[in-house]
């Protein structure tokens, strides 16, 4: 199942969030086995805390963020906050089906559920390594690729049983945080970090190569582009995209503004909407065209804060960032 989120707002913010520590067992290491994590608490104030992931899992929304918050809506205004075994900074969620889903985040926290969000398994637990994982996708219902700061890659390919590091030097040996994950309309995987790193895949992770890029500044997230091709955004409004990632030619979209961008989505009319830092919202039409546009938000206003990432649902956009989830009527836009 394919994500139209992408939330690069943890790769800004991840180094200056502590997670609450685990409870360790008679001094032993830092691993799944050893500790105890301290549960996410059901908070009355959860829809309005910071949220940096969000899928469709069949017909309800799950929503990922601050202190092992997830939670699920069957319209996008309705949210229930589940119970979570960690209480770390999830990042990111991404599920395969309408049932079989993960969810990361800091600690190096992994989290399985096999019905639709209802209920969460914790897989993996490393507080100890101090490297937060920050984006997850799911290939299929037992593979799946993690990504993280420092150099973290993980891959799993028994549904989450075991998760191994990735052999991919070319991407790894420099320790550069790897902000996101995508597929691509191929099935080709995408990995994008610090200093322009742009990491590419044709055998569903098994190899990885390099790819050259024209912006050495960090990318924070990156969306499909047609079978081969992808759109990369980050610091400072910096926006590339190519149609054919493989061929390693890349464009420059001119947001006109320097306001970084954390997440963005593709509507089924060919526009892409992107937003980031200070609530921003920018539509990008099929021609090119660029436009920023104010919304108005039911229910409530989501102020000032950045926006982490948006996705299509049903006539409105979702919203989420600093101060929970919204769905927002953005003038002309139809998705």
């Amino acid at each position: 199942m394919n994500r139209t989120i992408r939330s690069g707002l943890m790769a800004v913010i991840s180094a200056m969030l502590v997670a609450a520590p685990a409870t360790a067992q008679d001094g032993a290491p830092a691993s799944l086995g050893n500790l105890k994590p301290r549960p996410a608490e059901i908070a009355r104030l959860a829809t309005q805390s910071l949220l940096l992931g969000v899928v469709r899992a069949g017909d309800m929304l799950v929503a990922v963020g601050d202190r092992g918050t997830i939670m699920r809506s069957p319209d996008g205004k309705l949210w229930t906050q589940v119970a979570v075994p960690v209480h770390a900074t999830l990042t990111a969620v991404d599920f395969a089906d309408t049932a079989q889903g993960w969810a990361v985040g800091h600690d190096g926290a992994i989290l399985h559920t096999d019905n639709g969000g209802a209920s969460w398994t914790l897989q993996r637990y490393d507080a100890a390594q101090n490297q937060p994982l920050l984006d997850v996708v799911a290939l299929d219902t037992t593979h799946a690729l993690a990504v993280g700061a420092y150099g973290l890659m993980l891959a799993t390919a028994d549904g989450g049983q075991t998760w191994a590091p990735v052999n991919a030097p070319a991407l790894l040996e420099e320790g550069l945080h790897l902000n996101a994950a995508i597929r691509l309309g191929n099935g080709a995987l995408l990995v994008v970090g610090e200093t322009g790193l742009l990491g590419f895949s044709t055998d569903a992770g098994a190899s990885w190569k390099r790819m050259p890029s024209s912006y050495d500044g960090s990318m924070f997230g990156a969306l499909p582009v047609g079978q081969s091709g992808a759109l990369v955004f980050g610091l400072r409004g910096n926006v590339l995209r190519t149609e054919d990632v493989q061929g390693g030619y890349w464009t420059r979209v001119d947001l006109g503004s320097v306001q970084s961008i954390y997440g963005g989505a593709q509507m089924e009319n060919g526009t892409t909407v992107l937003v980031g830092a200070d609530g921003a919202v920018f539509l990008i039409a099929p021609d090119g065209t660029v436009q920023r546009r104010q919304y108005e938000v039911d229910a409530g206003a989501l102020g000032g804060g950045s926006l982490s990432g948006v996705l299509p649902w049903q006539q409105d956009l979702l919203l989420i960032g600093e101060a929970g989830p919204a769905l927002a009527q953005v003038a002309g836009l139809k998705t």
